[in-house]
């Protein structure tokens, strides 16, 4: 994988074509013994290759739309295109009227010259963490590849599309965790913003109290800068927080339960680099966040508003559904207006107190997941999937809850098996957050350490 910036240079340079790179990307994505017919649901070959053209001949009369432009990327199947059915990974919606408009994140990815190649396979619904799909196939992550592991979800095929060179960086959506946790166990860097900042009309909902809009890329800064385009934003100039005096927070609950001893190894070597650099780490009790489980304990936000949308077509079509998606949108059915009423006022409570606790520090950190990738088959029996997809959204789930930003970065040591490492920042301060997270993947990520 090559960061933004370098392709960037390349098209500037010369040194290569978006024709070129739109060529390959197409290629890796139609190879038979790759994972492109598992990771995409549609490709654009036609309008992709138009769009690359174009671009080569804009930039040849000196017209650089952005940074981004002239380079390929992917978008998840939740997104409008004007013209298409909306799947959401799914079978049950294609007789669906298409699309009338592109979705806002998918207009200003074409504004900013961006090459779109295709649309993302997906949990269906982007309801579930593991990253399967029982209609479309489920992309093999690109680490151990040969055991067939999970890519993590419910942005799967947009991780896949990332690290096998099918897209530079891709559109993902993340309600619980779905950027982060393929991010973390494919090896990427994946941001959550705060959701309010990236639109999210035009993108077929999970949640409309947690869903967000962010990108997964190779690195923090080409996080950064594909935001800024979600955004509607000039992309930023950031700089590196220094490391010294970094003021970290750990927090003692929950975040460490059933932690593997990997991910432990890694995330205590990451800390320790960070030590070293001049960050100070400070264990917080920060109780309050052994309280989501219980808070959640029939599904949170996400099954009470994706049953509400989806109980009419269950009961004329659930047969058509993935049945372990079914039967976590069909938990949604025993919440009461109380009980959301209730959890509207708990997360308000929650969010003020967890702005008191991390008022002193400038992120706080934990490893993004508590276990490395499992094998696909481990995944397979409806109970598995469930617990595994429980454990996977654990940790990521804070941020959303909390109304926070967060990002992940890769902490594993080269050759071992992907580990994250989260830094979750303060509501809208997404910039901040992407500055300290330079300079701490500088310090811990085996790409560039």
């Amino acid at each position: 994988m090559k960061s933004l910036a370098d392709i960037a240079g390349d098209l500037a340079a010369g040194r290569a074509s978006s024709q070129d790179l739109t060529e390959a990307a197409l290629a890796r994505i139609d190879d038979g013994a790759g994972e492109g017919a598992r990771a995409f649901i549609k490709v654009y070959h036609e309008a992709a290759l138009e769009c690359a053209k174009a671009s080569d001949q804009a930039r040849a009369h000196g017209i650089v739309a952005s940074p981004l432009a002239g380079i390929p990327v992917s978008i998840k199947d939740l997104c409008d295109v004007a013209g298409e059915v909306t799947l959401a990974g799914s079978i049950v919606r294609r007789d669906e009227a298409p699309a009338t408009k592109d979705a806002p994140a998918v207009v200003r990815l074409r504004a900013a010259g961006a090459v779109i190649t295709g649309r993302t396979n997906m949990v269906e619904f982007a309801m579930g963490a593991p990253g399967t799909n029982a209609h479309y196939g489920t992309p093999k992550n690109a680490w151990d590849r040969a055991t067939g592991r999970i890519p993590g979800g419910s942005s799967s095929g947009a991780a896949v599309s990332v690290t096998d060179g099918m897209a530079a960086a891709a559109l993902g959506t993340d309600t619980a965790g779905s950027v982060r946790i393929p991010a973390a166990l494919c090896g990427l860097v994946g941001l959550k913003p705060t959701a309010r900042r990236v639109p999210t009309e035009g993108i077929y909902p999970l949640s409309r109290t947690l869903d967000s809009v962010g990108p997964l890329a190779p690195t923090v800064a080409c996080c950064a800068l594909v935001d800024a385009v979600f955004a509607g934003e000039t992309p930023p100039e950031l700089a590196p927080r220094p490391l010294q005096g970094l003021r970290l927070a750990v927090p003692k609950y929950l975040v460490f339960d059933d932690v593997d001893d990997a991910v432990a190894a890694a995330f205590q070597g990451a800390l320790s680099k960070l030590s070293a650099a001049g960050a100070r780490i400070t264990n917080i009790d920060f109780a309050e966040l052994a309280r989501i489980p219980a808070i959640n304990r029939i599904g949170g936000f996400s099954t009470a508003e994706a049953y509400t949308l989806h109980r009419a077509v269950l009961d004329r079509a659930g047969n058509q559904y993935d049945q372990n998606v079914a039967a976590r949108i069909r938990s949604g059915e025993v919440w009461t207006a109380a009980d959301y009423i209730d959890l509207i006022d708990i997360r308000a409570d929650m969010m003020a107190a967890a702005d008191r606790i991390t008022a002193p520090f400038d992120a706080i950190v934990m490893p993004t997941l508590p276990v490395i990738a499992c094998a696909i088959a481990d995944v397979e029996d409806g109970e598995a999937w469930g617990t595994m997809g429980r454990l996977l959204l654990r940790n990521t789930l804070v941020s959303n809850f909390l109304d926070r930003c967060a990002l992940t970065v890769p902490c594993h040591d080269k050759g071992d098996a992907p580990v994250g490492f989260t830094m979750i920042g303060e509501t809208m301060g997404d910039r901040r957050l992407l500055e300290i997270g330079l300079a701490v993947e500088a310090c811990i990520s085996p790409a560039l350490s």
